[in-house]
């Protein structure tokens, strides 16, 4: 089974999944929240698809690790999909992960255009694999 990331976002929600062994992140799409909250239903649909058993939902934390206002949305957000999903769902930390997926795409030369289609999605990925990463033993 496995596990879906995600990067919630005040107009986009970034989603990545491993693969099947768990070891790599891959992004997936970008979902679009709605005022109804029918992005729980694609996400649902999403799990669902890629035969998810667990969630990572990353938890903006403030620099000195206290938890502000973003990130006690982020911890409603999670409950909700836990209970919509009925499998764990994890908070991980997500500290600089937007602008390292930002700092990613700058160095590769990609526009603004484009980076603005795929920063949701590459910090999800980023969320994703340093959670993946430190399950894995060593």
């Amino acid at each position: 089974m496995r596990v879906m990331g995600l990067d919630y976002g005040d107009r986009n929600i970034g989603v990545a999944v491993s693969d099947a062994f768990r070891w790599t992140a891959q992004g997936l799409t970008v979902v679009e929240r709605r005022r109804d909250g029918g992005e729980l239903d694609v996400l649902a649909g999403l799990a669902k698809e890629h035969e998810v058993s667990e969630v990572v939902v990353g938890l903006p934390k403030n620099m000195n690790g206290s938890v502000g206002p973003r990130g006690e949305i982020s911890i409603a957000f999670a409950e909700q999909l836990g209970q919509k999903l009925g499998i764990p769902v994890h908070l991980w930390d997500e500290r600089l992960t937007t602008v390292a997926a930002e700092r990613t795409l700058l160095e590769a030369d990609v526009s603004r255009r484009k980076r603005k289609q795929v920063i949701d999605k590459m910090a999800a990925t980023l969320i994703l694999q340093n959670f993946l990463d430190s399950k894995t033993k060593r």
